[in-house]
């Protein structure tokens, strides 16, 4: 178990909270969350330990008005792109579960340069962005739990038709934050995805 560090960053766009582990230096993978859910819900599942235990550079990131990060008017974009600038992270692997999941899959179309690979967990507004997700061209593995009733799990189909090469894995018998019921499945899927890309 490493030391996670509780961290705090002031931006343009506002204060962030975060939670940090591993060493800076290595791959970073970055947590994103979903509305009901924070930072600390990734340390309490044990993705960061496992993240900066296997040797990558773990950053869970709270958007503003979520856990300690207080509300702002920025779009989420803009505050991703400072946070990243800010700390100097190249390429992170985004993460993000529902919401996080859009945030991620919208960030990517907007500033695809700035980011190394994706990985979503149910992700909301995916018909939604469906005219342009061909335009994602990084790695990118989409995660789903099979009795999902949020984000329909066909929905899937559409990020394996138009992100090419996109990998696609279904948890049978899992609902929308399929992650907090799978974790160990989750954990062997996101390791395996990291290791064969990074």
């Amino acid at each position: 178990m490493g030391t996670i560090r509780d961290e705090k960053i002031a931006l343009n766009s506002g204060e962030i909270h975060y939670l940090e582990a591993g060493d800076p230096e290595n791959q970073t993978v970055l947590l994103l969350h979903g509305m009901s859910f924070t930072a600390g819900t990734w340390q309490k599942l044990g993705t960061i330990d496992l993240l900066a235990g296997s040797g990558y550079h773990a950053v869970a990131l709270e958007m503003p008005g979520f856990g300690g990060s207080p509300a702002s008017g920025a779009a989420p974009g803009t505050v991703l792109q400072e946070f990243l600038t800010q700390k100097g992270i190249d390429k992170p692997v985004l993460v993000g579960p529902s919401m996080g999941g859009q945030i991620g899959l919208e960030f990517c179309l907007d500033y695809q340069d700035l980011i190394g690979g994706l990985i979503v967990i149910g992700p909301v507004g995916v018909a939604k962005n469906a005219a342009r997700l061909s335009a994602i061209t990084i790695p990118t593995l989409a995660i789903w739990g099979a009795e999902d009733t949020i984000s329909p799990p066909e929905h899937a189909k559409i990020i394996e038709k138009e992100i090419q090469g996109a990998q696609i894995v279904i948890f049978p018998g899992a609902p929308h934050p399929c992650y907090l019921e799978k974790t160990e499945e989750w954990h062997k899927v996101l390791l395996s995805f990291l290791g064969s890309k990074f």
